[in-house]
């Protein structure tokens, strides 16, 4: 498993789906209006597309270690996009999940 290919990738889809459901969250509950809507719809397809080009071939595998990836993305979204600050059980949780995604992705299998 390359882990050199892996992370990017997991950050470029993280980008596009939290980035996509941010614009969708802005069109809607922030009233900015269809643009921001369907950009956010735009990039949530991308996201599809990009979490297929990582190496390792099993779907629920990559989805699995994703998850912790948008949890951790997601609470930097936050701090940067809409000044949330996270606590240390929110740091604490997110470090747990990034924990996860490097045993199910990079663990030695045989």
């Amino acid at each position: 498993m390359s882990v050199l290919r892996s992370v990017p990738l997991f950050v470029l889809a993280a980008l596009l789906e939290i980035g996509g459901a941010w614009l969708i969250w802005q069109g809607v509950r922030e009233h900015r209006g269809w643009a921001w809507i369907g950009g956010g719809v735009v990039a949530l397809g991308l996201y599809g597309f990009v979490a297929t080009l990582q190496p390792d071939a099993q779907f629920g595998r990559i989805l699995a270690a994703y998850g912790g990836v948008f949890v951790a993305g997601s609470l930097v979204w936050g701090m940067v996009a809409d000044g949330y600050r996270p606590d240390r059980f929110d740091v604490l949780g997110a470090l747990i999940c990034l924990a996860g995604v490097t045993v199910i992705m990079y663990a030695p299998r045989s």
